[in-house]
């Protein structure tokens, strides 16, 4: 199991907030005295960088990435969602209270969306897919489902 913290680049990181990011990405336990050796600088300088980064939303919190075999028992998959005219924001706020959904990426093309979704069963894959479908906006999909991750970068350097 790695921790790393979620973040969103703003553009006034410089080149030590960026590299603080990313030593939290690789393992956001890392304790504040080993952040500032690996950084050559102080314990209170990393702090204070870290509250800066989270008083400036740079940071938003840390999450949990698990190994690919430990989600095995879970039907994960990719769906592609084409939307009408101007209801994207919509869409995106209703797709966004729905727990199956993991990741919401805009994209150009056939399609508009790409959603990331994962539940314990494939009668509960089933029901999301259908509750996603019937969102006012959506015009169309395709759901492919992943049945194996042989390679993620999510949590590397």
């Amino acid at each position: 199991m790695l921790f790393w913290w979620g973040y969103i680049l703003a553009g006034d990181m410089d080149h030590l907030d960026e590299k603080l990011v990313m030593l939290l990405r690789h393992d956001g336990r890392r304790s504040v005295s080993d952040l500032a050796i690996e950084l050559g600088v102080s314990r209170a300088t990393v702090r204070a960088r870290m509250e800066r980064l989270k008083e400036s939303s740079t940071i938003v919190g840390y999450t949990v990435i698990l190994r690919s075999d430990a989600m095995e028992q879970w039907v994960r998959g990719i769906m592609m969602i084409a939307i009408e005219g101007r209801a994207a924001d919509r869409v995106i706020r209703a797709l966004g209270v729905l727990p199956a959904i993991s990741e919401i990426h805009m994209t150009n093309g056939r399609w508009d969306l790409v959603v990331e979704l994962s539940t314990e069963t494939l009668a509960g894959f089933n029901n999301v897919l259908g509750r996603i479908r019937s969102i006012p906006g959506i015009t169309g999909s395709e759901t492919s489902l992943l049945l194996a991750t042989p390679r993620s970068t999510k949590a590397r350097l």
